[in-house]
């Protein structure tokens, strides 16, 4: 264009626009360059800072790396000795490789780390051996529960099985029934019958699906599910799973939370069950699940197809009194201190007669000690008759379950507690005044009666066994 224009002084206005442009142009070049040469030497100049103050802590002998080597040999060392899943190792090299190439500063590290920690601490393949005799499991559940004969068959018949198949089964179990009549502490029984580690958790109210199936690893402070969480507590792939309150389940906008159960809860699914956070495989097959409800109709239909229903119904008035004689009274008294702590508590027969002697306050001064051993007599024997017991069961305590009547022998218990403690200390103070008799501690009477059980709960709640004593209305 320069060429073609006529005149000399067109050719220099041309001209110089042309270099106006070129020197536009390569200063928007240098600014650039100038921008790129900065960063890159301040990312050079950090890597050299930090490489200097590895050597100078090196030389001074408080080298503290990022320790990637030592958590790679710990994770190893985790993985002696269990069989490990041909998929689960393959993605457990995978994310060792990656890990040993990432900075500790890296955003990506500490995921990997936690990652790989619940990976490596999962019991692959180790699990604990079945107890199969009958005789001895029959001995465990009679010893924590009176009653509850569909539950303790059915597990006779579980162990049973295993005993011919050489090894038990996982399976889900449902027990129905109303609050009260032991349904979540029967649970401990039978993982102790079955030798096996027991777990239990509720999901009543329970609304996000992330608590079964654990969350997605790129959400801040993800965590797997709860049966992933409960498989790394007690380091078995056969544990006892107690589920509670299944028919409470709540259902949000994060999802259905009984839906995500149906495959947890299916025989044939469950050998295979992936949680979210893993992302592999976890064989849940042989852990037995139990479940508790008190009611099926809140159930949805396909999650109670996959579990065996076992009905538990209320305790009669017979069963109640056996429950609080040989369980209730029993273990109030010995948390009241009126009885003696003993290893084999249901051993001791309520009416037993127990001397134990005053226990003396370690805070106490020696001259003080001394003095309190002095005085130190045997407790009088404190216990609840046959009477009172029935009467309490037929005039407070009408509800199905036992829970209610447990509250009140152990009001009864504290109450009798109060009165000792109270008398001692009369007696104590009596002893400083010589011209007073003392009272005697083992004249205390501790022994409820029938009659004097209002002293001890109050008014009865009912008046009658029939709604109307009369006529009809």
């Amino acid at each position: 264009t320069v060429l073609e224009t006529e005149g000399p002084s067109e050719k220099l206005r041309a001209a110089l626009e042309l270099v106006k442009k070129e020197l536009e142009l390569s200063q928007l070049q240098q600014k650039i360059a100038i921008q790129i040469e900065e960063k890159v030497s301040s990312h050079q100049r950090e890597f050299m800072l930090r490489e200097q103050m590895k050597m100078i802590k090196k030389e001074l002998g408080e080298d503290k790396s990022d320790g990637t080597d030592k958590l790679m040999d710990k994770f190893k060392k985790r993985l002696e000795g269990k069989t490990v899943p041909k998929e689960v190792q393959e993605s457990i090299e995978q994310e060792m490789e990656k890990f040993s190439n990432l900075a500790k500063e890296s955003q990506e590290y500490q995921t990997t780390r936690n990652y790989l920690d619940w990976l490596t601490m999962m019991p692959w393949g180790a699990h604990s051996e079945d107890t199969l005799s009958l005789i001895k499991a029959r001995q465990i559940l009679d010893r924590d529960h009176y009653g509850l004969n569909d539950v303790k068959e059915r597990i006779q018949e579980l162990i049973a099985v295993g005993s011919l198949r050489g090894s038990v089964q996982g399976k889900i179990l449902c027990l129905v029934g109303p609050p009260g009549v032991g349904k979540t502490s029967i649970g401990r029984s039978i993982a102790e019958a079955l030798g096996r580690e027991y777990y239990r958790f509720s999901v009543g109210g329970l609304y996000d699906v992330a608590e079964i199936k654990g969350h997605r690893r790129t959400y801040v402070g993800a965590m797997p599910g709860k049966i992933v969480q409960a498989l790394k507590k007690v380091q078995s792939s056969n544990p006892l799973v107690l589920i509670d309150e299944v028919d409470k389940i709540g259902r949000g906008h994060q999802g259905d939370p009984a839906s995500a159960l149906l495959e947890l809860l299916d025989p044939s699914q469950n050998s295979s069950f992936m949680d979210h956070y893993l992302d592999v495989p976890v064989d849940c097959s042989r852990i037995l699940f139990v479940c508790t409800a008190n009611v099926t109709d809140t159930i949805p239909g396909p999650l109670l197809d996959r579990m065996e229903v076992i009905r538990l119904s209320g305790y009669d008035l017979q069963e109640k009194v056996r429950i609080a004689e040989d369980y209730l009274v029993p273990n109030s008294m010995r948390e009241a201190g009126l009885w003696p702590q003993v290893e084999s508590e249901s051993s001791k027969a309520p009416e037993e007669v127990v001397e134990p002697t005053a226990a003396v306050p370690s805070s106490e001064s020696s001259e003080g000690v001394s003095k309190e051993a002095e005085v130190a007599v045997a407790l009088p024997k404190a216990s609840i008759d046959a009477k009172a017991i029935e009467s309490l069961i037929r005039w407070y305590c009408r509800e199905a379950g036992v829970r209610n009547l447990q509250k009140q022998v152990e009001k009864i218990c504290r109450k009798l507690a109060t009165q000792l403690v109270e008398h001692r200390e009369k007696g104590s103070k009596q002893q400083e005044e010589p011209e007073k008799a003392p009272e005697r501690l083992e004249d205390l009477e501790l022994h409820v009666t029938e009659d004097k059980l209002k002293d001890y709960v109050g008014k009865p709640v009912f008046l009658s066994d029939r709604l109307y004593e009369g006529e009809l209305p």
